[in-house]
């Protein structure tokens, strides 16, 4: 199953925390970054790889559904989102170094 590079930090946090994980924790995500986009643009792509994850049945959500619109406010790892989580661990990460020429 072919994930973004958010979605494999959003399920390694879940992993980690072994618990409900509340979804201001995954902005940082883009702490590393020199130029982060705005908070709209960054709340909005995490909520999409959110709703992504739970359509494959990777995470679960909880939070409240209203007549207009669902509000996520903590996410849970399932078991298959644990097995990926594992098999994520397993791969070489990509280290961020900067070549000097």
């Amino acid at each position: 199953m072919k994930l973004s590079g958010l979605q494999k930090y959003i399920i390694l946090q879940c992993f980690d925390s072994k618990n409900k994980l509340d979804r201001k924790v995954l902005l940082g995500f883009y702490g590393s970054n020199k130029k982060n986009p705005s908070k709209e643009i960054m709340v909005n792509s995490i909520t999409n790889s959110i709703e992504r994850l739970i359509k494959k049945g990777l995470i679960v959500g909880f939070g409240e559904i209203t007549k207009e619109k669902v509000y996520i406010n903590k996410i849970r790892l399932t078991r298959a989102g644990q097995v990926l989580a594992k098999k994520a661990l397993g791969e070489q990460r990509h280290l961020p170094f900067k070549a000097k020429f």
